[in-house]
């Protein structure tokens, strides 16, 4: 594996590599990975000639109370883990190499960057967008593969490829979870062992909606009820929001009569996590794929 840290170097490898006629993917991250990091590096590995891993923690996505300079990082565990995996090239460049002083320009994806986790996180989207937009004119993958997880921020990277014509398939995988249900996320260190416990209740209550959908109930307004009343239940979680929405507009649905998200976000201490379930009544066990670009 190769590391670079300059964009006219990773640009100069990149486009080489298409002058061949082989195909790049990219998986963008913020380091600190776990296996939902690199079952998206496996599917890269599959579906493309050479994969691509982007390491940069994005001052830009952080609002002023956030937690950017106690993100986790480890360069050095991360490398050996994308070095195991047979990862071609590793960009990880230095915040002055993307944001040069004076930098003025963002990208933003007006009616849904503002829903869900935008209402807590305003700049966030815009950060998120911008930085992506910014490493697909980089890297100029053939395709980019994005976790479930993060369903809002793949929607609005698949708005803004969409919008700007960009030459570029976006992959969005399933969440990848630890034995006890709770979804792998680089800020599941921030947890202490209680926190960690009553986290949990995010996989119940989202398994929860699930089976209520397949035994019928259609009611969104009662399905988020039950979601609520289930964290509610957790003297430790903190509720930001629960929202059942369409899939594409992030708008609020009356009834699940089609494939639908179920998303939330709940506090645990100091540290904020989001999960989510994708249910359609008319699929067998209410579980749903996220729909392919």
């Amino acid at each position: 594996m190769r590391t670079i840290r300059s964009i006219a170097e990773m640009k100069a490898v990149t486009q080489e590599a298409r002058a061949r006629g082989r195909t790049v993917g990219l998986v963008p991250t913020m380091g600190f990975l776990h296996e939902g990091h690199l079952s998206l590096v496996r599917e890269s590995k599959r579906r493309s000639d050479i994969t691509v891993v982007s390491i940069f923690v994005n001052p830009i996505q952080f609002g002023p109370k956030e937690d950017f300079r106690q993100y986790p990082r480890d360069m050095g565990r991360d490398s050996g883990l994308l070095e195991k995996e047979g990862v071609d090239y590793l960009f990880s460049p230095e915040e002055d190499e993307m944001y040069s002083r004076g930098y003025a320009t963002f990208v933003e994806v007006a009616g849904l960057q503002e829903k869900l986790c935008g209402r807590s996180r305003p700049i966030h989207f815009r950060g998120v967008a911008t930085v992506v937009l910014k490493l697909f004119n980089i890297v100029r993958p053939d395709v980019a593969f994005f976790g479930q997880k993060d369903a809002q921020q793949a929607l609005i990277i698949r708005r803004m490829a969409a919008d700007l014509h960009l030459d570029v398939s976006l992959e969005v995988r399933p969440i990848v979870r630890e034995a006890d249900g709770l979804a792998m996320s680089s800020r599941n260190v921030f947890l202490g062992p209680e926190e960690r416990r009553a986290a949990l209740v995010l996989s119940r209550s989202l398994e929860a909606v699930r089976r209520d959908v397949l035994r019928g109930e259609g009611e969104a307004a009662a399905l988020k009820r039950r979601v609520e009343a289930m964290i509610a239940e957790e003297p430790l979680a903190r509720v930001d929001y629960v929202a059942v929405v369409d899939l594409e507009t992030l708008e609020p649905v009356d009834r699940v009569e089609a494939k639908v998200l179920v998303a939330l976000a709940v506090v645990f201490g100091r540290t904020r996590l989001i999960d989510n379930i994708l249910v359609d009544p008319r699929v067998a066990g209410a579980a749903a794929d996220f729909p392919r670009s």
